[in-house]
């Protein structure tokens, strides 16, 4: 049995957080490899060191005294390192970064130092091997992750490793070039040393007890979701490269409370056979899109057309949320606030493009996802959806 977890920021954000994680850990000896994120926020109103990371880069990028940041930063870990009683110093890695950033090595190296040296820590305070994902986690030339290389060299490493600590977030080019991962980040790396180790379960530790039903910031005391499938889940809560590698595998995901580490959690599932509890498993809302709404005759039977659209929206470096389209029209969804600076360019390039009959924008817009694998088997659903929103 393998069971690789994951722990969020705000699981490791003090001391006594570290102490909540080893307690998870040390409960099950099949918990065997672990992917820490950087120190999250303390408190209301404290700041994340990946946050710190940045703004002391930017002070060094820009030719500024850096010291004072990178001095608060190492105090952040100092906190921690007394705080677990270890004989430990960072002395050494904080010198390395001093240099590097002298050195104007990159935001990504910037941004990576905070799992680094988190990695370090919690390697130190479990009695586990430390493995730095520089060395086992292969970005190309053009900072694109290289899946399958990954997977060979991260599956040697660990292969007679009985305890580890890989940190999340990044890796790095062949030139030894620290690269980050753009969206995910902790979540991907757990998911891909979950497939490197054929791991039979990845957990993933947070501040909440799993996935609930709705919003509970708009709906009071709303349930918990004790399973649900990929595909009732969508990429909005997992970012999909932090899924693929486990969902390739056939590898359950379990949704866990680093705070109240007793609560089941949720699943997430490839497929199950048990009936879900309720016909919608879930409902989930997000602000702030804006929609393309382009218009031509005849649209239908244009080959190449949408494609065409699309590549306008390629070209501006713009991804899209949603694409719903009829026979003479098609909508892309796009976030706002992403937009907004390129509207016109975005505009000019699609008459270019396709020359529509008509193309109009709206803003201030929301997306509403229902989800649930019982409303394949139930009529009416669609119809009590819309009379809700009428």
């Amino acid at each position: 049995m393998k069971i690789v977890v994951k722990f969020g920021g705000s699981s490791l954000a003090s001391a006594e957080q570290f102490k909540k994680v080893a307690d998870i850990i040390h409960a099950d000896p099949h918990r065997r490899f672990v992917v820490p994120s950087a120190p999250g926020k303390r408190f209301d109103g404290d700041t994340k060191v990946t946050d710190m990371l940045y703004g002391c880069y930017d002070l060094a990028e820009a030719g500024k005294d850096f010291d004072g940041a990178l001095a608060d930063i190492k105090a952040r870990y100092d906190e921690i390192i007394e705080g677990l009683g270890l004989d430990l110093t960072l002395d050494k890695e904080f010198e390395t970064i001093h240099e590097q950033f002298r050195l104007k090595a990159g935001r990504n190296y910037a941004a990576s130092r905070g799992e680094y040296l988190n990695g370090i820590v919690l390697a130190n305070y479990l009695g586990f091997e430390f493995v730095d994902a520089a060395t086992v986690i292969r970005f190309d030339d053009a900072g694109n992750f290289e899946a399958d290389r990954t997977d060979l060299i991260l599956s040697s490493r660990l292969k007679d490793v009985e305890y580890a600590v890989v940190p999340g977030f990044y890796g790095a080019q062949d030139d030894g070039v620290v690269t980050t991962f753009s969206r995910g980040g902790s979540d991907i790396t757990g998911s891909i040393v979950a497939k490197a180790v054929h791991a039979d379960v990845y957990e993933n530790w947070t501040d909440v007890s799993g996935f609930l039903v709705a919003d509970p910031r708009i709906i009071k005391n709303p349930e918990a979701i004790e399973a649900i499938t990929y595909k009732e889940l969508g990429a909005s809560v997992l970012h999909e490269d932090a899924i693929f590698p486990v969902r390739k595998e056939g590898i359950p995901i379990n949704i866990r409370n680093t705070n109240k580490p007793d609560d089941l959690g949720t699943w997430i599932v490839e497929s199950t056979c048990r009936k879900p509890k309720h016909t919608i498993t879930g409902i989930a809302g997000k602000k702030g899109f804006a929609s393309i709404n382009i218009e031509k005759d005849m649209m239908n039977s244009e080959i190449g057309f949408g494609r065409k659209v699309l590549q306008v929206f390629e070209d501006n470096n713009l991804s899209f949320e949603h694409m719903p389209s009829g026979v003479d029209t098609m909508t892309v969804f796009v976030h706002q606030s992403e937009f907004e600076h390129k509207e016109q360019q975005v505009i000019s390039g699609i008459h270019r493009a396709v020359h529509p009959d008509l193309l109009d924008l709206e803003s201030g817009l929301a997306l509403i996802a229902v989800v649930g694998r019982g409303m394949r088997d139930t009529r009416g659903v669609a119809s009590k959806v819309f009379d809700a929103l009428a």
